[in-house]
């Protein structure tokens, strides 16, 4: 039986079917998509005054973790300027340090930020933890460098779209739990949160047409946990079904109604609630997977990637007063 589900925006319907139809993931059709290339970062540069420098930090087992840092030309390096620690999309199975950079380049432009964005490695050439930890230990990396940088340490957000706002929530996690580096927000763009696959929206979705469904959810998973099941999965790997969510920074979380992550998204933020934290969450209505990063001239998304600055411009304000000195007498 076919379930009720949200219906795509009028708009983003239009857009959506413009897209050539997504054949099933297979270990052969990842082989080919994986062919073709991020766009030029070159193409996200134009108009923008940025400086780029390119580096490389050690992971765990020693393995070069690439990062792209992207400075808004003729910083000051003795200022302190805000950081977006940013993590691509892609199912953890594709894509690279460039893919959706357009989005935090957007905030290097607002906020004068410093966006420095991660390579870790993917899916199923590696799997379990691995992931997260390049992350990890480019944020750690990141943290480390922060006055040669010109960056703020006590204002390092960590952002990621789809897998990676899931592997942003596991780094934070990581973060809180090895007592480092300090992150002052999370920034959750339909994230990937949760292995099992099981929440009504999942099912909703578990078929096309869209651009991330069940089946394809569940494909990419088996390629990140590999040999882990059941209680072996742990947190930092699927945030979900991380036992204790206290602790964590400011978060934002958003997700549309029209897609797989919408039900796990939503359970992520209230359980932060629960625990006495601090998340804004937005669902927008009729929004399918990546709809804002895919289509930013439609009008929804434009209201979505307006709304998410406006929230980080107002949490990286508040990063700044807490660290001026009292003006009291």
């Amino acid at each position: 039986m076919t379930l009720a589900r949200p219906d795509f925006d009028p708009e983003l319907q239009v857009a959506l079917a413009q897209l050539p139809s997504m054949p099933p993931l297979s270990s052969e059709v990842l082989a080919q998509l994986r062919q073709y290339p991020s766009p030029p970062v070159e193409t996200f540069l134009e108009g923008l005054a940025v400086d780029r420098r390119e580096v490389s930090v050690p992971g765990s087992d020693g393995v070069r973790i690439p990062l792209s840092i992207f400075s808004p030309a003729g910083t000051d390096q003795t200022a302190a300027a805000p950081c977006v620690y940013w993590i691509h999309g892609g199912g953890m199975i594709m894509g690279d340090r460039f893919s959706q950079i357009d989005i935090p380049l957007e905030w290097l432009a607002e906020f004068g930020a410093v966006v420095i964005s991660v390579d870790y490695r993917l899916a199923p050439e590696v799997n379990g933890t691995t992931l997260v930890e390049d992350c990890y230990q480019g944020l750690s990396w990141v943290a480390e460098h922060a006055g040669e940088l010109g960056i703020d340490p006590a204002r390092i957000v960590v952002a990621g779209t789809s897998a990676g706002g899931g592997l942003a929530a596991g780094t934070v996690l990581m973060a809180r739990d090895l007592g480092g580096p300090a992150v002052a927000a999370q920034v959750l763009i339909c994230p990937m949160l949760d292995h099992r696959n099981g929440t009504t929206s999942s099912r909703q979705y578990a078929e096309g047409p869209g651009t991330w469904t069940g089946e394809m959810n569940a494909f990419g998973w088996r390629a990140v946990l590999g040999d882990l099941a059941g209680q072996e999965v742990p947190g930092y790997v699927s945030p979900a079904v991380a036992d204790d969510l206290s602790g964590l920074p400011a978060t934002y979380i958003d997700a549309g109604t029209a897609k797989v992550f919408r039900d796990e998204d939503v359970e992520y933020a209230t359980r932060i609630w629960a625990a006495g934290g601090q998340a804004e969450l937005h669902i927008w209505a009729g929004g399918f997977h990546g709809f804002d990063a895919l289509f930013p001239q439609v009008r929804l998304s434009a209201a979505a990637r307006r709304t998410r600055s406006d929230w980080l411009g107002r949490v990286l304000g508040q990063a700044s007063l807490a660290q001026a000195p009292s003006l009291a007498p």
